[in-house]
């Protein structure tokens, strides 16, 4: 107890830490300003090399140039996030070693924790194998609208383990890879609008395909949507005999993500041509005939 009391004891402290900090100090604060400026660089060349190697290879189709957009940005994402880790990795070693922690003694220590742990730790295995080869097959990109064991949603983020789903309301799903049992990506290459068209069965169908044909032929002509549509619409015909109405199944293919858009704005200008031409748009009523055959009058009631 009296040796720690001494001036001794205590001037043996102060050139203790005298030397390190001439010695270590600088080497710590030498390599945290690397390490911040790692970090800055790695941050910036992402951002310079995204928009260089999307413009480079692809600046002549704006399809497949969106569709390399995506692949882009998602393996460099991924790429970003595996450099950090590393950098973290390299950046605790260096100052561990730099207090005065014998950093091999650590890893020989981490390496028997993780073979132990690896044991126990199947799931994650499994989700990491599975996200490398939903990577590697390019199954989804970020800024794709998947379906996800059955949950619908634009896809905002990707990693080795998981998935980040975002849907219409704005909830945010993420998903384990190696838990997808269902995968399907609604915006890959090319969409497509689909469109089952019901008409009373009193009209004539022949009339009403060229309506609808028309009507496609004037939603080109708007250089908004036209820049959205790939290829003519085709009408496949007659698909169905429901209780009320004919179904005329119909479809055109869309640049990614465009569908909705264009499915909107056709029936809408579909709905605006029926009305002109009083093509009948069956709704669930009941009509009451009475008279001669030959010229009926009805009534409609609304079953609602």
């Amino acid at each position: 107890m009296n040796d720690i009391i001494t001036s001794e004891f205590w001037l043996k402290i102060y050139n203790t830490f005298i030397e390190w900090v001439l010695t270590q100090l600088p080497a710590i604060l030498i390599t945290i300003v690397l390490f911040y400026v790692a970090l800055k660089l790695s941050n910036k060349f992402v951002a310079k090399l995204k928009p260089y190697l999307i413009n480079r290879k692809y600046i002549e189709n704006s399809n497949v140039k969106a569709e390399a957009e995506k692949r882009i940005i998602t393996l460099v994402t991924i790429s970003l996030g595996s450099t950090k880790i590393v950098l973290w990795v390299v950046f605790i070693v260096i100052i561990l070693s730099k207090i005065g922690i014998e950093v091999a003694p650590l890893i020989a220590g981490a390496g028997i924790v993780g073979l132990a742990v690896g044991f126990g730790s199947q799931e994650l295995i499994r989700d990491i194998i599975s996200g490398f080869f939903v990577l590697l097959e390019n199954q989804i990109r970020i800024g794709d609208v998947a379906i996800i064991n059955g949950t619908t949603g634009s896809v905002e983020k990707i990693e080795l383990r998981t998935v980040t789903l975002r849907d219409m309301a704005g909830v945010v799903h993420i998903f384990q890879h190696g838990k997808i049992n269902t995968l399907s990506n609604m915006t890959k290459e090319w969409s497509a609008a689909i469109f089952d068209i019901g008409v009373a069965y009193k009209e004539n169908l022949s009339k009403v395909i060229d309506i609808m044909q028309d009507t496609a032929n004037d939603l080109l002509e708007d250089e908004y949507f036209n820049s959205k549509i790939i290829e003519l619409i085709e009408i496949l015909g007659l698909d169905k005999f429901a209780e009320s109405a004919v179904i005329i199944k119909a479809r055109i293919k869309t640049l990614p993500g465009e569908q909705w858009n264009v499915k909107r704005e056709y029936q809408r200008r579909l709905k605006d041509r029926f009305d002109q031409e009083n093509i009948e748009i069956p709704f669930p009523h009941t009509t009451f005939y009475w008279g001669d055959n030959s010229a009926p009058a009805k009534i409609s009631l609304s079953k609602s």
